[in-house]
């Protein structure tokens, strides 16, 4: 799948010298999974220091702890975070109480990215009766529409009930969160079965 914001980051980074003489931003892995796993490439410099969130204390996170109640972290305390395929997981009237966590953590101009399934998309499958059809291969195996519509078939029969999708996201409905949860400078594209989106939390002076 394609990065769609492989080089968002470059216009919030500091000078050479400047990153030399700070320490490293903050970037907020949020739903971490194990370690090294899904940390969006734009954070994997030296110039980012990664902070790992799960609800899972089997991954060994920095900080367990749900996405709707992140009492650890004080407010303004955060860079970016990064997000990738954790909002389905919730249910529906969760996703502003998550957005709004997430705006309270950052820092005034502080970068949100997410990724997430797009239901618009997975609906031409459902649609053409292929629900239990390979979409296509995932380092899981192979992923269905009815895998990414409800959550990974294979992990739920296993027990790991943290894998169940519990809403879902067109790129017309994330905007909208997005926006009524106060964020800024929204960006929401379409890539394959994928919603990726890109939201800064306003400057204090603006």
């Amino acid at each position: 799948m394609s990065d769609q914001f492989s080089g968002f980051a470059d216009n919030d980074s500091p000078s050479a010298s400047g990153a030399a003489a700070g320490p490293p931003k903050v970037v907020l892995n949020v739903g971490c999974g194990f370690v090294g796993q899904r940390l969006h490439p734009s954070f994997q410099s030296n110039e980012w220091r990664e902070l790992r969130l799960d609800i899972d204390p089997a991954v060994n996170p920095d900080i367990v702890c749900s996405m709707i109640d992140m009492k650890p972290l004080a407010g303004g305390s955060i860079d970016a975070i990064w997000s990738s395929h954790n909002l389905e997981h919730l249910h529906r009237h969760e996703v502003p109480v998550a957005l709004a966590e997430f705006l309270r953590v950052l820092r005034p101009g502080g970068t949100l990215l997410l990724t997430m399934p797009d239901l618009q998309k997975i609906a031409e499958l459902v649609a053409a009766d292929e629900l239990e059809d390979e979409a296509y291969l995932s380092p899981s195996g192979p992923i269905s529409p009815l895998d990414m519509i409800f959550g990974h078939s294979a992990s739920l029969a296993q027990g790991n009930l943290h894998m169940a999708h519990k809403t879902g996201f067109t790129a017309r409905t994330l905007n909208q969160l997005l926006a009524a949860a106060g964020f800024a400078e929204i960006a929401v594209t379409r890539d394959g079965f994928a919603l990726w989106a890109r939201a800064n939390k306003r400057n204090s002076r603006a």
